[in-house]
């Protein structure tokens, strides 16, 4: 059974780990410089703390790489300068980042002598509800696929090309994620004008009224930003304009300074629409009258 490294193990990171732990696969992360909610969710998923990330990939046979999108080349590097330091030539590192084809590139190169696997994770963490889906792509995507992920991770290979995987992240994303920035932008503007029972009502006609989506969303409106600037960057180089992706990339850097978006993923908060607008409001800029 094949040892996993996992940088990092946060709320998708410690529920990939935990689904791979019950499949009987050893675990390994660390905690080099990182918080105290990411000791308590690896805890939770019952990971191998070692000390330095060094030591997680001299360990492992298989890494894992699951950050926010803007530290994905970065943690590339890092993890291909402990490859060499460690001579771990030709390990396999698949980078499951939120990115476009043209940072999966970039990862690919700062990891030189790598095996490298291209992945994207479409639902949320295992942990919360099994069966989300982990696509692959690369010449070695086979091995990260037949990893034992117990029925909690549904791995689907796309082929050899690296940013295969990736491009489909940046597609479905823009649509889970554009229209979540879609209804928190007229919420808002609902509740400014006195009309928000009115407009969820209407909303909910059509199964496009989850104000517990739009929660849950703006803990991680942080994230979300650097991957809308992806998903603009994927759609320029298919010839198309990048301005609406990065428009929608401005109202997850709204969100992400206000009340709402002070509260960890993992925790559901019981929130009526008003009370979610209210917190939107708080903090948030405003455009000159």
């Amino acid at each position: 059974m094949p040892t996993v490294g996992l940088v990092s193990a946060g709320f998708m990171g410690s529920g990939l780990g935990a689904a791979l732990r019950a499949g009987g696969v050893r675990v390994v992360t660390t905690l080099e410089g990182r918080s105290a909610r990411t000791a308590r969710l690896a805890a939770g998923a019952g990971l191998d703390v070692l000390p330095t990330l060094g030591e997680v990939v001299a360990a492992a046979d298989i890494v894992l790489s699951v950050t926010p999108p803007g530290a994905a080349v970065e943690t590339a590097r890092a993890i291909g300068t402990a490859a060499n330091r460690a001579g771990r030539d030709g390990l396999i590192v698949a980078d499951l980042n939120a990115v476009s084809p043209a940072t999966v590139a970039r990862v690919a190169g700062a990891l030189a002598g790598a095996r490298v696997v291209d992945g994207s994770i479409s639902g949320p963490p295992p942990s919360v509800r099994p069966g989300a889906r982990l696509y692959l792509s690369g010449p070695a995507a086979a091995a990260v696929a037949e990893l034992p992920w117990n029925g909690n991770v549904e791995p689907v290979v796309l082929g050899d090309e690296l940013g295969a995987a990736s491009a489909l992240k940046m597609c479905t994303g823009s649509v889970y994620k554009g229209l979540t920035a879609l209804v928190t932008q007229a919420l808002r503007t609902a509740g400014a004008h006195g009309v928000l029972e009115a407009v969820l009502a209407d909303l909910d006609r059509n199964g496009l009224a989850d104000t517990a989506g739009v929660a849950r969303s703006a803990t991680k409106a942080h994230r979300f930003v650097d991957e809308m600037r992806e998903v603009a960057a994927t759609q320029r180089a298919a010839g198309l304009t990048p301005e609406l992706f990065d428009a929608v990339a401005d109202v997850y850097a709204d969100v992400a300074r206000t009340e709402l978006a002070r509260a960890d993923p993992e925790n559901d908060r019981d929130l009526t629409p008003a009370e979610i607008v209210a917190a939107l409001d708080s903090g948030a800029s405003r455009p000159p009258a």
